[in-house]
């Protein structure tokens, strides 16, 4: 389960970013991550309930943006969403192979005291 060490990773950025901040707890930690990451948001939430522990997260709220995968068709000059990478514009049914957006894994904020 690689969500572990993702997880311990962006707790850490999110702890010292709150640290940096003269802050005492934090209350939400906000993600955003794409449909293609390859990661489970379940499994970071499960992550985070034992990381979270004993440090200034303890009690926070995990927040996670679902972000769609968003591809670009050349032919169409038009953004459409798809499931998985053999993105097929639905207009024209060439495949796209230019990924907007979908594969984040981003700390996008924190609201902390």
């Amino acid at each position: 389960m690689h969500e572990l060490s993702i997880m311990q990773s962006a707790l850490s950025l999110a702890l010292d970013q709150a640290r940096q901040a003269g802050a005492s707890r934090v209350h939400t930690i906000r993600l955003r991550i794409g449909a293609l990451s390859g990661v489970v948001p379940d499994a970071l939430e499960f992550a985070f309930e034992v990381l979270a522990p004993g440090t200034l997260a303890e009690g926070a709220k995990l927040a996670i943006e679902h972000v769609p995968a968003r591809f670009w068709c050349a032919a169409c000059t038009r953004e459409f969403q798809s499931d998985d990478m053999f993105a097929e514009c639905p207009d024209c049914h060439r495949l796209s192979g230019e990924l907007r957006a979908g594969r984040e894994m981003e700390l996008a904020s924190l609201e902390i005291d």
